[in-house]
């Protein structure tokens, strides 16, 4: 495999050597250590490796961050190493993963779902406090235009900020200065990071939905090379992939990314999938949310063979039966139609145009 190098142990065995990238964040190198953890306790023989990869020059850098944002700039950055074979495989946030990859990359690997809810972090001075129980006109800091419509519809009495950076740099924000009374974040990337004393308070759906694939990791490779394909593959959750296909589904039908407000809830019980899918005008007052289920049951038949050409929206699952996988991607384009049958698109398209012109 092009990629892929070996080195010679000292008892004369080869060993592999796999390369992971990794954005340089605390939590980036955390969630690829416990994916190269997995991964060592599966495959004692493959030496992995850790390349962490930063963006070059602070000049472009800014100017690459007011057009597409931080996320995206790294994850452009490691799909090239990618491409360029310096590494074989990336971990990611799902959640940071467009709904449509470039050629040549799959999702080899959707990870065991975190918590995907979102969380509310006070200042210290707001201890023992809710959102409910904060005074009037208290900043809430978050950068995500899907938290900010649900919760400005939610709690009319409370003002809501831009806050940016990483996890440290936004709690760092929060802690020594006065600007903010609470900040939102992902729950899963707080507990991650164990920072699980920080969370005053957990949003569920009726507060707060969350974004397309929160809360889950997954580990993106090249398309053609079906060993690491085949190798990370039994690090699929089969709960979390079912859900996460009929999210990105839902998401690509609608033609959302993070400059719009789209949220999502699903559950699985009893061989169903629930899904839960909304959009929302940037200040909430305008929305529309349904909910649809189909049955995911299955006779457990898998995909005979390794088909890197079998991606349900840049996942490969060839280790789980494709009729559940179909059934989930088919839930979430009809959902989204049946949303955009009510008006959907109008609604996300002068989102869309008042968040460009911020």
């Amino acid at each position: 495999m092009s990629g892929e190098t070996s080195s010679q142990e000292g008892n004369g065995k080869v060993s592999r050597v796999i390369r992971i990238g990794t954005r340089k964040s605390q939590l980036a190198r955390i969630q690829t250590d416990s994916v190269a953890e997995k991964l060592k306790g599966l495959y004692p023989n493959v030496h992995l490796e850790i390349v962490g990869m930063t963006t070059t020059g602070d000049k472009i850098l800014d100017i690459a961050l007011s057009k597409i944002g931080e996320k995206s700039l790294f994850t452009k950055e490691l799909e090239t190493a990618l491409e360029r074979n310096e590494v074989d495989l990336v971990v990611h946030s799902l959640k940071d993963l467009p709904t449509t990859l470039p050629p040549g990359f799959t999702i080899g690997a959707v990870l065991k779902r975190e918590n995907p809810h979102d969380a509310v972090v006070l200042h210290p001075k707001n201890m023992g406090k809710s959102l409910d129980t904060l005074p009037d006109k208290s900043v809430i800091g978050t950068s995500s235009l899907r938290r900010a419509a649900q919760l400005k519809k939610r709690f009319p009495h409370l003002e809501f900020k831009d806050i940016r950076g990483n996890l440290n740099t936004r709690l760092k924000k929060l802690d020594e200065k006065d600007d903010f009374s609470a900040i939102i974040l992902a729950a899963a990337g707080l507990r991650r990071m164990g920072w699980d004393s920080r969370v005053s308070q957990i949003l569920g759906p009726e507060d707060c939905m969350y974004a397309v694939g929160q809360g889950a990791l997954a580990i993106e490779v090249r398309a053609r090379d079906k060993d690491i394909l085949e190798m990370v593959s039994v690090l699929h959750d089969p709960n979390t992939v079912l859900r996460c296909i009929a999210e990105r589904a839902f998401l690509r039908r609608l033609e959302g990314g993070c400059s719009v407000p789209v949220a999502v809830h699903t559950e699985v019980k009893d061989s169903q999938l629930y899904l839960t899918g909304a959009v929302y005008s940037l200040d909430g007052s305008d929305s529309l949310k349904e909910t649809m289920q189909t049955s995911i049951a299955s006779d457990n038949k898998v995909e005979e063979q390794v088909d890197e050409r079998v991606q349900r929206v840049g996942v490969t699952a060839n280790n789980m039966p494709g009729p559940a996988q179909d059934a989930s991607e088919k839930l979430g384009l009809d959902l989204a139609n049946l949303l955009l049958s009510k008006g959907a698109k109008e609604i996300l398209t002068v989102a869309r145009q008042l968040n460009d012109a911020r």
